[in-house]
């Protein structure tokens, strides 16, 4: 039969065709992700998420009208001045799956209430860091040669050369609190014009400092020693208003300070005393406790300071670098992909994550197929995870593992949905006990794991075979060409994918067992994509795991387990 060409559809069959398309095309829009910008983000990042999922850009959106929106949302993208706080999370209803700050700095989201939720917040932090820095080298030199100040006198019509002599940065001490990213780029520049440049962060490495010629000291040594202090630590309560009148009173008269960090970080009632008693003779300001910050504020009318409106992140070059990589970050956490920018999960970094990716899925694999084994009536409260590898069980970073092992056991038995953002927060919830052991084995240490083992202790099992010898539901395997392998149910030795499902059954060990039940599900159009037979003797018991890639029907299962010298079988989804 010869099939019409589409010209000569009946009319009838073209507007039924074109209604097809377009119920096929509001389908996959509707499975697109959406993707809430709140704040301007550059077009690159933009064009980026409008490649991958469904982009609303509504700026200046209200507490209320955000968490009107929040619920049909997956992801939220903001800068600093959105308040992401615990209602707009319960708001979200659970849809919303992971945040970005596009930016540092993320006091401005509830992440306690993120980590509850199980939302991922990833941020932004190598992109700005540069512009960040530079621009507190301009606001310091700014400051030392009064530029502001004499900008506007002349525009003013005044030539106030004696009025606006400045200070030298050569030779003098600049004290860098907080020494990350940020810090560090500064130090540099800072020991290009000539500073004698010191540091204080309790989780800096002496040495990365010592390279660059910078003296780590203690916040007392650096904040009295100093004659610049420029301020480059997060806001969290320890740092909350750390400059405050008992550390302006530690300081040298005359001292000058600059803050491109968080505004939060000084008493801004106790800076313009400061000021006022001389004790600081400058300050330049690119941030705020409130922001933007009153227009009557002694701080903002003080002669003395000089201000920018949040301008850290302010170039061409960075607004296009923050935005390509906070949309490369929710686009990947969008996809189920290990983030390396998550704030409030494991912080692992990148080329880890890629290392134990493969692993990752097989902790979430024998997760699931564990706790599918343990009889209904059993409550899962204490799982045992033993990882074997060749190398120094300090150099195996298992959060992740641990994270996915708590997904796969919780999620199948539960409506909870986990990730690695609130998988020990679930687990904790539910009094489910993790405790992980490392296993030391010869072979190569450039393969991470060798295996794991997962066992379930004080249960019962809806398939015997899977207990050992002490009574724990014990499952264990690794990882074979970048896929995950079963490879022990119980006592019994397996070799079998976990992909797709899988039907375990206990039998006789006798010739023909694995053409009658491979006939049986071939007859019933179910395919079998691995088999694996192991046995503790020959002619004794054996299990055959079968990975199938459809999920059998009743008649199927009950069919399998009608052939005699089956004694048990089971089967678990994957």
């Amino acid at each position: 039969m010869v099939r019409p060409s589409s010209d000569l559809l009946t009319v009838e069959q073209r507007s039924v065709s074109e209604c097809s398309v377009r119920t096929r095309r509001k389908k996959k829009m509707a499975q697109k992700p959406t993707i809430l910008v709140s704040e301007k983000l550059g077009e690159s990042g933009l064009e980026l998420l409008r490649s991958f999922g469904n982009v609303d850009c509504s700026y200046g959106l209200s507490k209320e009208e955000l968490c009107a929106k929040i619920s049909s949302c997956d992801a939220l993208i903001v800068r600093s001045g959105t308040k992401v706080t615990r209602e707009v999370f319960q708001a979200a209803q659970g849809r919303l799956k992971v945040v970005g700050r596009a930016g540092v700095g993320i006091d401005n989201v509830d992440l306690h209430a993120a980590t509850e939720c199980g939302c991922l917040v990833v941020n932004a932090p190598t992109a700005n860091t540069v512009a960040a820095a530079e621009h507190g080298i301009a606001l310091m030199a700014a400051m030392a040669r009064n530029i502001a100040q004499a900008d506007a006198s002349v525009k003013a019509g005044k030539w106030e050369r004696n009025k606006y002599v400045g200070v030298s940065l050569v030779g003098k001490t600049l004290a860098i609190i907080g020494f990350g990213k940020v810090g560090t780029e500064v130090a540099r520049r800072a020991k290009g014009l000539g500073m004698h440049v010191i540091a204080h962060d309790p989780y800096a490495a002496a040495d990365r400092a010592h390279a660059i010629g910078v003296e780590l000291v203690n916040f007392d040594d650096a904040i009295s020693t100093a004659d610049f202090i420029s301020l480059h630590m997060p806001l969290i309560p320890s740092t909350s208003k750390m400059l405050n009148d008992q550390t302006f009173a530690k300081m040298k008269k005359g001292v000058r300070i600059i803050n491109v960090a968080r505004g939060g970080v000084i008493d801004e009632d106790a800076l313009v005393r400061a000021l006022d008693s001389g004790k600081v003779a400058q300050a330049a300001l690119d941030v705020f406790a409130e922001e933007p910050p009153a227009k009557d504020s002694p701080l903002v009318q003080h002669q003395k300071v000089t201000l920018t409106p949040h301008l850290g992140a302010s170039t061409i070059e960075a607004q296009d670098g923050v935005a390509i990589e906070i949309a490369e970050a929710v686009v990947g956490a969008l996809k189920g992909e290990l983030a390396a920018t998550a704030v409030n999960a494991p912080m692992v970094p990148a080329e880890v994550l890629s290392e134990l990716a493969p692993f990752v899925v097989l902790a979430e694999k024998l997760g699931r197929l564990a706790v599918q084994l343990v009889a209904g009536g059993s409550g899962v409260k204490s799982v045992k995870v033993a990882y074997t590898s060749a190398r120094d069980p300090n150099d195996l970073d298992t959060r992740i593992l641990r994270a996915m092992l708590i997904k796969g056991i919780v999620e199948p038995i539960s409506s909870t949905y986990v990730n690695i953002v609130n998988a020990d927060y679930t687990a904790k919830q539910r009094g489910l006990r993790i405790t992980e052991e490392r296993i030391t084995h010869d072979g190569s240490p450039e393969i991470p794991l060798e295996s794991i083992q997962v066992q379930i202790e004080n249960v019962e099992s809806r398939f015997n075979s899977a207990l050992c010898d002490s009574g724990e539901v014990r499952v264990r395997g690794k990882v074979k060409d970048g896929k995950p392998y079963l490879t022990l149910v119980g006592s019994f030795s397996v070799n079998v994918s976990l992909e797709g499902n899988l039907v375990l059954c206990r039998q006789v060990d006798q010739p023909g067992m694995i053409g009658i039940v491979g006939g049986i599900l071939g007859e019933e159009n179910v395919n079998v994509n691995f088999m694996s037979v192991g046995r503790l003797a020959p002619r004794t018991h054996a299990v055959m795991a079968i990975g199938v890639d459809e999920e059998p029907g009743e008649s199927v299962l009950n069919r399998i387990g009608e052939v005699p010298a089956i004694e048990e079988f089971v089967f678990l989804k994957l």
